[in-house]
């Protein structure tokens, strides 16, 4: 069975190179928001669909030549993605103009005929006459086949390449003998039904008085200015370092659980309505628990493993882990759990994680 697979490097682009870049970012978001505002207008007229493509506006923007072909299609098929969603979950939103100062500067083509190839730490990409380099700090294996690639850059100013590539999967299914449950904890990321947490470092709330200071200098300084592009990239990188500490914690912590369980067992859970709901959108958005359960899945797969997820609605807080008796006057506020027909007394949250692996196991046995 064929699968794919990203492998994401920081490139170093001269400035001819990032020129070609800046244009092609520019005319992507450009040809996805004419193309939407064309297709807007002629519904409201017709009330019909209109089928339009990029190659339609080039006779009138001749500028948009300059740029790759495939990387305006893929625009294309991303606002045509945009509507098959919307249409098959109103809730996702109606797609939306891109903005050239808030939206992520991005484009990506596809590899036809060898158009594109990574070797000795260079990339060669359409519409660039020299070849840019790469910080290639693993090898790509020969099997994988390149399939497209990613250009985007960061707000503060970093350029990186991510390359989709197609190959082979020959990883045998593991039969799962090791089970662990993990109940999502607003203050540690979570507790595990081995009695353990990941005592999250909440990296965002340490930087929080930091980033508040220069945001402030920011808002102070004149738009326009080089003092202001300054004060921006400087909290740019304030955020990017934020982000960089979170995503590495997390990536380490889902290897080393990957590599020690055969199945893990998570609820299902709505981290965006918890968030409003609750009134702790910081903190749900510090502990990336979406982003952690997502690098588990993957990690999971890629080992033959797998991760379940319990419905929602499975009374895991109320349950008893050791008599199966449910409280139903247990409220949000107790954070120790004792039941009344076994006598027994837990911590709640450990109580939730070894009810929750009690049932993946059940789900995966059946």
């Amino acid at each position: 069975m064929k699968q794919n697979k990203a492998y994401k490097f920081r490139i170093y682009p001269n400035e001819e190179q990032k020129i070609i870049f800046a244009k092609t970012f520019g005319c992507t978001r450009f040809i996805y928001n004419k193309m939407l505002s064309d297709k807007i207008d002629y519904y409201q007229q017709t009330k019909q669909r209109l089928n339009n493509t990029p190659a339609q506006y080039k006779t009138e923007f001749e500028w948009l030549k300059e740029v790759d072909s495939l990387a305006l299609a893929n625009a294309q098929m991303n606002l045509q993605k945009a509507f098959t969603n919307f249409f098959n979950n109103p809730k996702s939103g109606f797609p939306k103009f891109k903005s050239k100062n808030k939206n992520r500067k991005s484009y990506t083509t596809n590899n036809q005929r060898n158009t594109i190839t990574l070797k000795n730490s260079y990339l060669k990409l359409p519409k660039l006459v020299d070849l840019v380099r790469v910080k290639q700090h693993r090898q790509i294996p020969k099997d994988h086949k390149i399939k497209s690639v990613t250009i985007s850059q960061t707000p503060s100013g970093k350029y990186y390449a991510s390359i989709l590539c197609e190959y082979e999967n020959q990883i045998q299914t593991v039969e799962p003998k090791t089970f662990l449950g993990l109940d999502f904890s607003m203050k540690e990321l979570y507790v595990s039904s081995d009695n353990t947490s990941a005592e999250y470092p909440r990296y965002f709330r340490k930087s929080q008085e930091k980033l508040a200071r220069e945001q402030r200098k920011l808002s102070k300084c004149v738009i326009g200015s080089q003092k202001r592009n300054k004060q921006r990239l400087k909290v740019a990188k304030l955020h990017e370092r934020v982000a960089n500490q979170r995503k590495d914690f997390l990536h380490k912590l889902s290897r080393q659980i990957a590599n020690t369980y055969d199945c893990v067992c998570i609820e299902d859970l709505d981290m965006k309505a918890m968030s409003q709901a609750l009134n702790f959108g910081k903190s749900v958005a510090d502990n990336g628990w979406g982003m952690f359960t997502t690098f588990l899945k993957y990690k999971l797969e890629d080992l033959g493993k797998q991760l379940i997820k319990i419905d929602r609605w499975f009374p895991s807080s109320k349950t008893c882990s050791n008599c199966g008796n449910v409280k139903d006057n247990l409220l949000l506020s107790d954070r120790i759990y004792h039941c009344n027909y076994c006598g027994i007394t837990l911590n709640r949250d450990y109580n939730v994680s070894v009810n929750i692996k009690n049932q993946g196991m059940r789900l995966a046995i059946s």
